[in-house]
């Protein structure tokens, strides 16, 4: 079984949790996010360019309403160095992390603790807006073209966490993994991800990724103990004026 290479997840990333829209500007690829988050409006270099080519790129993020912004992926110190001497500020540094789907499905799932469910159901927005996962963010699960579905944790008779997950060529991408306030620290986000990774081996996939940033420690410790290896990484630089 080849794992996954650091450039195919970003592009997983990016099929799982698409921009509204993508579009070619001289070197750069600028991404419409429409309020919802760094992940779907950060701009990505197409190819190395020069400071000559950032005003471009820096006012189509303006035109769209966004701060300038970009993503700084594997082999791309050209771009941070030219984005730091710019002025821009390092945002959420973030680890890729991946798992072969065997690590996960060798949990057991508990009967009656998670279930799958597409459309959301009105339960699981409430936890997601009530964790500050916005209406706009749920507006990018509906443009996910691939197979795809949430999965609903109980805890007792409550509704208690929510994640979403995709598939892209033979690999799934967990997002927005939420658990309610009141249901923390009781297990349930591991119940859930274990339950992701039984969905995605019935969809014929290899591996689940994920996207942790590296200061979450505690949600780091709890993917490290459930065989999610860190295998590549990615920052983000903001315009700060």
């Amino acid at each position: 079984m080849t794992a996954p290479t650091v450039e195919s997840l970003y592009a997983l990333t990016e099929a799982t949790w698409p921009p509204a829209a993508k579009v070619r500007v001289g070197p750069w690829d600028i991404r419409e996010g429409r309020g919802a988050g760094s992940r779907v409006s950060a701009a990505t270099a197409a190819e190395k360019a020069g400071t000559e080519a950032l005003p471009q790129a820096e006012q189509e993020m303006r035109d769209l309403g966004q701060t300038p912004l970009f993503m700084i992926r594997k082999g791309e110190g050209w771009l941070d160095t030219m984005l730091a001497e710019r002025g821009y500020s390092v945002k959420d540094p973030v680890f890729l992390r991946l798992a072969p789907v065997e690590a996960l499905t060798a949990e057991r799932l508990e009967r009656a603790k998670t279930f799958r469910a597409w459309p959301p159901l009105e339960t699981q927005k409430e936890i997601w807006l009530e964790g500050g996962i916005s209406a706009a963010r749920l507006a990018v699960m509906e443009r996910v073209a691939g197979s795809k579905t949430t999965i609903l944790g109980r805890d007792g008779n409550s509704p208690a966490g929510t994640v979403f997950v995709a598939m892209n060529d033979g690999v799934a991408m967990l997002h927005a993994m939420e658990v309610a306030t009141a249901f923390r620290r009781r297990g349930l986000a591991r119940k859930m991800i274990a339950a992701v990774g039984h969905w995605a081996a019935d969809h014929g996939a290899s591996h689940v990724a994920l996207l942790v940033t590296k200061a979450n420690a505690g949600a780091n410790a709890l993917y490290a103990s459930m065989g999610f290896e860190v295998v590549g990484e990615y920052h983000y630089r903001i315009k700060t004026e």
